[in-house]
């Protein structure tokens, strides 16, 4: 496994998105300082508070470049497609993301708990569905690992389009 000490910093919208993302990182090999940019709870919503931040988060990594450093974005495409909302990210950047800046964007269709359902069952998912939140974000460990070891062997036809996305994503940053 690659070991690869950085700091990673992770927007996403909720403690679920992070505990997910942050495991699914640490199966894939990365090591070192990771930190949580996740909206506080009750402030507004998580997307839009993803979407307000992005542009300043892509600033500083950009400043901080000389160092070994990256930035995960995790954010719900919700109604949207996965192409919508990575456009809207990219809408509010002056110079769009580099294929060599480690800048990984992961876009559930339509939250996380889709992931996750699908991991969890096997069975194909309705990314238009919003499946229930897990109790414990803790939970979602034994399915990230399992989406760290598909990603390597490569995911099954049945699995979100949306995840297939990330998959390749992760590649900017352990490529």
């Amino acid at each position: 496994m690659t070991q690869n000490r950085q700091t990673i910093v992770i927007l996403c919208e909720d403690r679920q998105q992070y505990v997910f993302a942050r495991y699914f990182l640490q199966k894939k090999g990365l090591t070192g300082q990771f930190i949580d940019r996740s909206c506080p709870s009750g402030k507004q919503a998580g997307e839009q508070y993803v979407r307000d931040r992005y542009a300043a988060e892509v600033k500083a990594y950009r400043r901080k470049n000389y160092l070994n450093i990256c930035l995960i974005v995790v954010i719900d495409a919700d109604r949207s497609t996965v192409a919508e909302r990575i456009r809207q990210l990219d809408s509010v950047l002056e110079e769009k993301r580099h294929r060599k800046e480690k800048i990984a964007i992961f876009v559930p269709k339509r939250n996380i708990e889709t992931w996750i359902h699908y991991l969890q069952s096997g069975e194909p998912v309705d990314e238009t569905v919003a499946y229930s939140k897990l109790t414990n974000q803790g939970e979602c460990k034994p399915f990230v690992e399992k989406l760290a070891e598909q990603c390597v062997q490569g995911l099954p036809p049945s699995a979100p389009s949306s995840m297939h996305e990330a998959c390749l994503e992760i590649q900017r940053i352990i490529g």
